[in-house]
Formats: C-alpha cells, sequence, structure tokens
C-alpha cells in the first residue's frame, strides 16, 4: 500500500510494473510452501508430509552431489522434476521485475544464492534436509526460466 501511494506522490505508478513486482512474493510464497510444508500423496490421501525424517535422513544436510538423489524413497523422481519446475517461474520473473538481472549469468546467481539460503534455513527445522541435489536442481530451474525469459526477449527484438 505503501508503495501504491509513493508511486502516486511521484506520478511514476504503472499497473504493469506493480503487478510485475507482485510476482516476486507470489513466487516466494509458493516456493515457501512447498519447501516447508510439502504436499505428498501418502496411503490414498494427499496431505502433508508426515515421516519419520530420522529414519530416512539420519543425517540432516547431504553435501556429496547425486549420492541420494535416486535411491533414498519412492518419490525420487517427482523430487527431481518438482525441484526444477518449482523454480522455472522464478528465472523468468526476476529479471522481468528487477533492471539489474540482464543476464543469464545474474538470473542464475540470484537463483542460487535463494536456493541456499533455503537449503540453510532447512538445516534449523526438524523435519527437512538441506541437500546439494536440491540446490542443484532448483539452479536448474532457475536457468531454465531465465533461458527461455532471455529467449524470447531475444526473439522479440527488446
Amino acid at each position: 500500500m505503501l508503495r501504491v501511494f509513493v508511486c502516486f506522490r511521484e506520478k511514476t505508478f504503472s499497473v504493469k510494473r506493480e503487478l510485475l513486482l507482485l510476482l516476486v512474493p507470489l513466487c516466494i510464497i509458493v516456493i515457501a510452501r512447498c519447501v516447508y510444508f510439502p504436499m505428498r500423496h501418502v496411503n490414498g490421501h494427499i496431505g502433508t508430509l508426515n515421516i519419520d525424517f530420522d529414519k530416512i535422513f539420519p543425517v540432516r544436510y547431504n553435501l556429496i552431489p547425486f549420492v541420494r538423489l535416486f535411491d533414498v524413497y519412492d518419490g525420487w523422481q517427482l523430487n527431481i522434476i518438482g525441484n526444477i519446475v518449482i523454480f522455472i517461474p522464478v528465472g523468468i520473473v526476476w529479471p522481468l521485475s528487477f533492471k539489474k538481472l540482464n543476464s543469464l549469468p545474474k538470473v542464475c546467481l540470484a537463483g542460487f544464492l535463494y536456493t541456499l539460503l533455503i537449503e540453510i534455513s532447512q538445516i534449523l527445522s526438524y523435519e527437512r534436509c538441506s541437500d546439494v541435489d536440491d540446490m542443484i536442481l532448483n539452479t536448474a530451474g532457475v536457468f531454465i526460466g531465465a533461458g527461455i525469459y532471455f529467449f524470447v526477449k531475444r526473439c522479440s527484438g527488446k
């Protein structure tokens, strides 16, 4: 609300710009929802994941790439696809919203740092596990999204 007031006062209000900026927290909220409160199909019901993580992940972090990616649990395919797909919008929305993210490497670095923040925060959570594979997959999603954005931008001549 304060942002709208300031924009009107300075006569720089742009509906398009404000809607783009609203997409940034929307991406962050959706990702936070999926990361910290995942939904899984368990025993015929869709609900919050309720698994004893001490049996699956005796250690709360994994720093070795691709060691646990394929053999930890039955839903590994969904984990791989989900970690990539959920970050594709970040790769599209962030360069649209922030002018300084004007190249593929800058967007990927910002996405990597955001993913690093998420993984570090998961160390503090009892039910979550920080995993380098998630960082790789999430950054790959950002890369794909940014690739789409910059490809479309180049083709449109802007």
